[in-house]
């Protein structure tokens, strides 16, 4: 049986191929930094890293480090065991103390990633009495924990507050109990930040709650790096903050929800991914401590993350590339077909510039990209040098196609 199967398999993954939507998995042999060794895919050595989630350069930070082997030590590797048995220290009750103070929520609770928590919430919040109204660009694991409900579902267009107001009244006509819009913080194909302030007002006409994916905000987006509810002054106005500390706050993995007290208390006792997954290594929880002790004095991370940003953005768009509009350090270079945004993809890590090629169904057909991603350890000179190293591979790709 398993051969015709097999066959099967084969043919699909030869499809991949051939259509250019093959994503291989290059072999880092350094830690993750602003440079790194790609000891795989035809890499020069060394190379610039342009597609990290490391917004804040913090992955390898010396103090973080040093937290992670002193946790070793005092906590041990692992817990072996879920959070409700054996599995909860001390560290984990400080770090969900610490980000629930950090976030302005008033309570938090951790996960083994945040494909987790997304998975966790709504199954155990919703039922087929409520309403779930998402964002149409919202990240998989959103839409995969919608689907663990009960819940109706209705969605409406990226950032598109008419729609959204329109779904708000389907569901409102529909007798629904309890509504929840649910929306990315920053989409993460995009950089598109969603307009926050606007949707708690509609959720305030409409009598609905508000959960937002923060994961590619939080460390490093507003005036104190608390995310888009910060910037958008609607920290109060949030009712469910989910987001990783798998990204700005030091790279390593694990999730949260952060949130209404009731909730989180609710979530502690039905939420599926919580109850049945090992708890968070306590060597990642203390160090997320002591990165969350670096944010408090990182105003000048976030200033430099910020000038690489702009820098990039600017000068790409005066070489003539397009660029997805705003201000955020995810800067899609935007090349639409498949195979030479790939192609593209290989002729930079030749020329010592790491990026990776989105393609469908990581985004929509035809609009396929180069998402690059600015950290604060970059330097002016590995900006500029970026820059170049995109205008080569462009003329190097005309030339081959000529």
């Amino acid at each position: 049986m398993f051969e015709t199967v097999r066959e099967d398999l084969r043919t699909t993954l030869d499809e991949i191929r051939s259509a250019g939507l093959h994503k291989p998995e290059r072999v880092i042999g350094t830690p993750q930094s602003a440079s790194v060794a790609v000891t795989s895919g035809g890499a020069p050595g060394e190379v610039l890293n342009f597609c990290a989630n490391n917004y804040l350069g913090l992955a390898d930070h010396p103090e973080v480090v040093a937290a992670a082997k002193d946790a070793l030590d005092r906590w041990g590797y692992g817990m072996a065991s879920v959070r409700f048995i054996c599995g909860t220290q001390e560290v984990h009750k400080e770090l969900e103390a610490r980000l629930s103070a950090f976030l302005g929520q008033e309570d938090t609770i951790l996960y083994s990633s945040c494909f987790d928590a997304n998975g966790g919430v709504f199954e155990t919040l919703l039922g087929a009495e409520d309403a779930v109204i998402s964002d149409a660009l919202n990240h998989a694991s959103i839409i995969d924990g919608i689907r663990l409900s009960k819940a109706r579902r209705f969605r409406y267009a990226n950032r598109d507050m008419a729609d959204l107001e329109h779904q708000l009244k389907e569901a409102a006509a529909g007798g629904a109990r309890r509504k929840l819009i649910v929306t990315d913080g920053v989409f993460s194909m995009d950089g598109y930040v969603a307009p926050l302030q606007e949707i708690c007002d509609l959720a305030d006409r409409y009598d609905a709650m508000v959960m937002v994916d923060d994961s590619h905000a939080v460390g490093f987006v507003g005036p104190g790096g608390r995310g888009t509810p910060e910037l958008h002054g609607v920290m109060d106005r949030v009712d469910i903050i989910t987001g990783t500390l798998g990204k700005a706050l030091g790279g390593a993995s694990g999730g949260y929800v952060a949130a209404r007290a009731e909730i989180v208390a609710l979530l502690r006792q039905r939420s599926r991914p919580y109850l049945f997954s090992n708890s968070l290594a306590p060597v990642i929880a203390a160090a997320s401590l002591k990165v969350l002790d670096l944010l408090e004095s990182a105003g000048d991370l976030r200033e430099q993350l910020a000038a690489n940003t702009a820098l990039f953005r600017s000068k790409m768009t005066e070489a003539g590339f397009e660029i997805l509009p705003g201000d955020h350090a995810i800067a899609p270079v935007m090349i639409g077909d498949a195979a030479e945004a790939a192609r593209m993809a290989e002729l930079l890590l030749e020329r010592g510039v790491y990026v990776i090629g989105f393609s469908y169904p990581v985004v929509p057909m035809g609009a396929a990209r180069i998402r690059v991603q600015l950290s604060a350890a970059h330097s002016t000179a590995d900006v500029e040098r970026a820059v170049a190293a995109f205008v080569d591979a462009r003329a190097a790709l005309a030339t081959a196609g000529a």
